[in-house]
């Protein structure tokens, strides 16, 4: 088994998608691995494990927003 780090390919969704991709995953029947704590107003993450142990994000928000709301603080 390869051990698992933080590294991981992530990929942009669409917040009216997030319900979408979360069924999807669960019915798939695929790892999920616990987000971390989010800023108010930083998007959604869903992270979860392919069958060969690499780990993916699908992400609701943008760099830019992200950024934008850290800021804020």
């Amino acid at each position: 088994m390869l051990s698992r780090t933080y590294n991981r390919i992530a990929f942009k969704i669409e917040e009216a998608e997030y319900e979408d991709y979360l069924e999807r995953i669960v019915a798939l029947g695929l790892e999920m691995k616990a987000g971390r704590t989010r800023v108010v107003g930083e998007a959604n993450s869903i992270y979860f494990y392919d069958v060969d142990n690499h780990l993916f994000e699908l992400h609701t928000g943008t760099l830019v927003e992200r950024l934008r709301e850290y800021k804020k603080k």
